[in-house]
C-alpha cells in the first residue's frame, strides 16, 4: 500500500513541506533543468526552489527541443550555472544591468554535462559560478569536493549575490527540514555512524 503524496511538493502527506515553502520574488529568472532521474529522488532540493521562487520554472527532461523558447526570454540574458574555464563569478547588479535568466542544471555532475552534451545551445551559453568556499548543509551526501552544494543552496547562494542585500535565506527551511526528517528516520545513532565526524 502506498502512501499518499502530496501532490505540489511530492512528499509523502505525513512530511509535506508546503507549510515552510516561502514565496519569493526574484529579479532573476530561474530556469530549473531536471535531468529524470532526480525527479523521485527523496532530497528533489531543485523542486523545493522552484516552488519558493515565483520567477522559477522548473522543466523535467534530457533533451529539451523548446530550448531556443526557454532561453530566449524578453528582458533577461541566458547565463549557465556551471563551472567551466570561462566561467565567470557571479556578482551583484549594478543599476542598468539586464536581469539574468540563469539556467541551472539539476542532477550528478556526470547527468548535468550528459544534459549539456545533449543540448548544444545550453552547453554554449555564456557560463557563470559561485565564489569558493559555499560549504553545503546537506550533511547526508558526500560532497564530491569543497563548494559542491545541492540545487537549492546553489540556487541561494547565486541569487544572494546578484540581488544583495535581499535574503533568499527562506528557500533553505524545508530543505533544513527534509534533512533533518530524514537524520530523524535513520536514528541518530545510523546517522552519526555514516555521516559523522571521522
Amino acid at each position: 500500500m502506498s502512501r499518499n503524496h502530496c501532490p505540489r511538493c511530492l512528499r509523502p502527506e505525513a512530511h509535506c513541506l508546503c507549510p515552510l515553502i516561502p514565496s519569493l520574488d526574484s529579479r532573476t529568472r530561474v530556469l530549473v533543468l531536471q535531468h529524470p532521474s532526480e525527479v523521485s529522488h527523496a532530497l528533489n532540493t531543485a523542486r523545493l526552489a522552484a516552488l519558493g521562487l515565483t520567477n522559477a520554472v522548473l522543466i523535467v527532461g534530457e533533451v529539451f527541443a523548446d530550448l531556443p523558447a526557454l532561453l530566449n526570454q524578453p528582458g533577461y540574458q541566458a547565463r549557465l550555472l556551471f563551472p567551466g574555464e570561462d566561467a565567470q563569478t557571479l556578482q551583484g547588479y549594478v543599476a542598468d544591468d539586464q536581469a539574468l535568466l540563469l539556467v541551472v542544471p539539476d542532477g550528478t555532475w556526470r547527468k548535468a554535462r550528459k544534459m549539456l552534451h545533449l543540448n548544444p545551445q545550453l552547453a554554449a551559453l555564456p557560463r557563470v559560478t559561485l565564489a569558493q568556499g559555499g560549504v553545503s548543509r546537506y550533511r547526508l551526501r558526500k560532497a564530491p569536493g569543497p563548494g559542491a552544494l545541492s540545487t537549492v543552496e546553489a540556487i541561494v547562494q547565486a541569487l544572494q549575490v546578484l540581488e544583495a542585500p535581499s535574503s533568499f535565506e527562506p528557500l533553505l527551511k524545508p530543505f533544513e527540514a527534509l534533512i533533518e526528517g530524514q537524520i530523524a528516520a535513520m536514528g541518530e545513532e545510523v546517522f552519526l555512524r555514516n555521516h559523522g565526524p571521522k
